[in-house]
């Protein structure tokens, strides 16, 4: 049996969100278990509604690389959607 080109985009989806997340769960315990003693714990996060990110996070620096991010993500689905539209023409 023959998968089709939507089979296999399907797939290749679904395995890079069991890998990210696998990924995830594997940083998550290597830190903790590196992290006996106290440790400074920074984070920061980014809600993207359609073009324009919305960042947050617990300092400037984590801002700042969160923001950076969400600039290069906006950029790259930017060019995607400009580049999958003059081929679909």
């Amino acid at each position: 049996m023959r998968m089709s080109e939507a089979e296999i985009v399907s797939f290749i989806g679904i395995a890079l969100i069991f890998i990210g997340l696998l990924i995830v769960a594997l940083a998550v315990l290597l830190r903790s278990s590196r992290s006996a003693g106290k440790v400074k714990v920074r984070g920061g996060g980014a809600v993207i509604i359609g073009p324009i990110p919305i960042v947050f996070g617990s300092d400037k620096k984590a801002v700042k690389t969160v923001l950076i991010l969400a600039i290069v993500l906006t950029a790259i689905v930017l060019a995607f959607t400009v580049v999958n539209y003059f081929l679909g023409r």
